[in-house]
């Protein structure tokens, strides 16, 4: 099954672009707002004038450095939500433990569940 492509006009510092894009075509305006709003918070910055080209590198690295944090911080929120799991299932009953989603049976889980 193929997914559907949309066509969508979009603008960028005042230059029109058609993007074919898997996603709905409210997304792919969102995305486009968000990198024009980028570049010209780049270009607007007041210290230097900075060329199109370069202030879209910019924004790019820009861009790229939120979704790398973002990515960090869901990797630690996580962990945070495995380990709290693994405290939430100790307070369980044995038979309502269950295997994790890591596949890993719970500390204590053995031990209670042979009767210990």
């Amino acid at each position: 099954m193929t997914t559907r492509k949309h066509v969508v006009r979009v603008t960028i510092l005042g230059e029109e672009h058609t993007i074919k894009s898997d996603a709905t075509p409210e997304h792919a305006r969102a995305v486009a707002e968000y990198v024009d709003r980028t570049i010209k918070a780049i270009t607007n910055n007041g210290t230097a004038v900075v060329e199109p080209h370069k202030a879209a590198i910019l924004a790019a690295m820009k861009i790229a450095d939120e979704l790398f944090a973002e990515r960090e911080s869901n990797g630690d929120v996580t962990e945070s939500l495995q380990s709290l799991s693994g405290e939430v299932r100790r307070w369980l009953p044995p038979a309502k433990r269950g295997t994790p989603a890591d596949g890993v049976p719970a500390a204590g889980a053995m031990s209670e569940s042979l009767g210990g």
